[in-house]
């Protein structure tokens, strides 16, 4: 166990508070000076169902969640559908005990409200026993109890608090200060009681045995706490998007929620239609009009954009979507991370598809990319698409408040001015040719937008001439398509070009091994990567953004610099390592995968793990619940 970090979970039933406790309290962690790193483990249901959220809080950075935790606050699930042992889905009152007895550390703590959970189901676990091997702690405490002395029982989350913070020996300020943020009047007072009885009783019935405590740590900065789907509706904003169009659907419903919430005080419009073909419709319609748009959702409502998304690419209408990945095929596993839609992104449409799409594998690059989704796409005037999983979406990170200080970027690209039009190339009926292949620069024929003086054309989802008339001459469809392909080849080169790449890159540059990532996996292999390092291995990692145009020098010079390379992602396929020998085909006989697709994010010893399975002892198996492809031709 790490000496210098808290791993604090907190777990109960869907409706018991679980998300909310847990974000006041990485808050309390982050204000006190530690960085903090969330993940969030929740069930397809409204109530009920064992949810729980890890909280990793230490003095010096965390890039993901951790190997395991080490406090365990259970406060039981009070929507359990059925308390009984031989119900169809078992005693979900105790599920959130025991269903995480086996991830805790040796040595860590148990709290547990013994006014939910049944002190006879505790023994059936046989807690007494498996604490005593693992030296764990355990502090039954009868929080519901508590919480109903003082108010409502959905108090005894505050108790809950106010148990873990006088067990670890923190000092209460900042959670109090978070509770007079959030509420006030009688409800505070009782929260604070709460929160100081339970503090104090710890204090005067127990004698601390552990030595798990709160980390001590400073910013020099002021931090905000931030999840991706934060970022990249931050990023949309920044960028100028001001009308958003969208469905709900775990859980890209975050980033919908966030613009829609602050749209109305900028002059932005948010609509929640009846489906995502309708979603994407409009969408596409307000970039036609003029305006800086964007749509998205899941898998499954992702795939009924094919349509729209066909339309903007062949009426070359600049747009911004986003794709929230989660568990398939179908419904699959609607609450739960993988990374398993990325064939899906890149092809969905009809024939050949001319798209960009990005992936984002931290909150820094979620904020970033967005701009540059918006960017390209309105410089390009191409379909732009954000990729990324419900762990990225969910997961909380502190972030410098300081990056994000940023000008603000509402220019509409490629698009005329009435100036300019009077220059531009115009049809004989006098209609503005709007894709004109002639003098189109990069694969870009500038356009004009419903309302310009001169820029007069018609859009249409059919092959069409330079105004916009439908056109099936072979001349002119070869001339279209080749100069719509070209802003493909003129992106990549601008990607290439520019001062930083959309690449993140760590460990030795002159390293014998690689691994290599994409999207939210990003964090954990950073991690494994320097523990590696740190046990003498000689490995460096690439986590790859530009899915398309794919970022083919750069993965290229990283597969060259090494002997071999593991391909580590959340899907049962390969699907990224797919993409690499698809565009990199001499390499296949370099890449191994490393792949997890059981609903739970890799964890940095898994991939320690992997790695050691892969190039050392090779003869080995994995022990964790991952899978490992060899090379092509092994």
């Amino acid at each position: 166990m790490s000496s210098d970090e808290l791993i604090w979970r907190i777990a109960g039933g869907s409706g018991d508070g679980i998300d909310s406790t847990s974000q006041n309290f990485a808050k309390a962690l982050m204000r006190s000076g530690l960085d903090v790193f969330t993940h969030r483990h929740y069930p397809s249901r409204i109530r009920g169902g064992h949810t729980y959220v890890e909280i990793r809080a230490a003095d010096h950075e965390v890039q993901s969640r951790g190997d395991g935790y080490n406090f365990l606050l259970a406060l039981g699930d009070s929507f359990a559908r059925n308390p009984q042992e031989d119900a169809f889905y078992g005693n979900e009152e105790i599920k959130p005990l025991s269903e995480n007895l086996d991830d805790l550390r040796e040595g860590g703590i148990i709290v547990y409200d013994e006014g939910l959970i049944n002190e006879e189901d505790v023994e059936a676990l046989d807690l007494e026993a498996r604490a005593e091997e693992n030296d764990w702690h355990v502090f039954p405490m009868d929080l519901r109890a508590l919480a109903r002395e003082h108010g409502r029982e959905v108090m005894r989350n505050t108790a809950g608090v106010g148990v873990t913070a006088a067990l670890l020996e923190m000092d209460l300020e900042h959670i109090e200060d978070l509770m007079s943020d959030a509420m006030g009047g009688d409800i505070l007072e009782a929260n604070l009681e709460i929160l100081h009885e339970a503090y104090d009783t710890v204090n005067e019935e127990y004698d601390f045995e552990h030595d798990l405590r709160a980390p001590e740590g400073s910013h020099e900065t002021e931090q905000a706490l931030l999840s991706g789907s934060n970022a990249i509706a931050y990023g949309a904003i920044d960028a100028g998007c001001r009308f958003i169009a969208g469905y709900p659907m775990t859980p890209w419903t975050d980033v919908f929620t966030i613009l829609s919430q602050n749209f109305p005080d900028m002059g932005g419009v948010s609509e929640q239609v009846e489906d995502e073909i309708a979603a994407a419709a409009l969408a596409v319609g307000a970039s036609h009009a003029g305006v800086k748009a964007m749509s998205g959702s899941s898998g499954g409502g992702f795939a009924l954009m094919s349509e729209p998304l066909g339309l903007a690419e062949m009426t070359e209408t600049p747009l911004v979507l986003i794709e929230a990945m989660r568990a398939g095929p179908s419904t699959g596993m609607p609450t739960k991370p993988e990374q398993a839609d990325l064939e899906h992104i890149l092809y969905t449409s009809q024939g050949d598809s001319q798209r960009v799409v990005f992936a984002p594998g931290n909150i820094e690059e979620a904020y970033e990319q967005t701009r540059l989704a918006f960017e390209i796409a309105w410089d390009y005037q191409i379909p732009t698409i954000i990729v990324y999983d419900q762990k990225l979406s969910g997961e909380n990170t502190n972030v410098d408040v300081e990056f994000f200080d940023r000008e603000p970027q509402p220019d509409l690209g490629s698009t005329l001015t009435e100036e300019e039009l009077r220059e531009a190339a115009h049809d004989n009926s006098g209609k503005f040719k709007r894709f004109n292949y002639e003098d189109a620069k990069n694969g870009v024929a500038p356009r004009s937008i419903p309302g310009q003086k001169g820029g007069r054309f018609l859009a249409t989802g059919n092959e069409h001439s330079p105004v916009g008339h439908i056109n099936e001459d072979p001349d002119n469809r070869v001339a279209q398509m080749d100069r719509r392909l070209e802003k493909l080849e003129s992106i990549r080169e601008d990607l290439d070009s520019r001062e930083s790449s959309t690449q993140t890159y760590f460990g030795d540059e002159s390293a014998d091994y690689g691994i290599i990532t994409w999207g939210s996996s990003q964090g954990a292999v950073e991690e494994a990567v320097e523990r590696l390092n740190d046990a003498g291995h000689s490995v460096k990692g690439i986590s790859v953004s530009d899915m398309m145009p794919f970022a083919e020098a750069e993965v290229t010079e990283f597969l060259e610099s090494v002997d071999e390379a593991m391909v580590v992602e959340m899907n049962a396929t390969a699907q990224f390592r797919g993409l690499i020998q698809k565009e990199l085909g001499r390499f296949g006989e370099k890449l191994t995968s490393l792949l997890k697709y059981n609903g739970n994010p890799f964890e940095p010893a898994e991939i320690v793990e992997g790695y050691e399975v892969n190039f050392v002892e090779e003869d080995s198996e994995p022990t964790a619940q991952v899978r490992i492809e060899p090379a092509a031709g092994d």
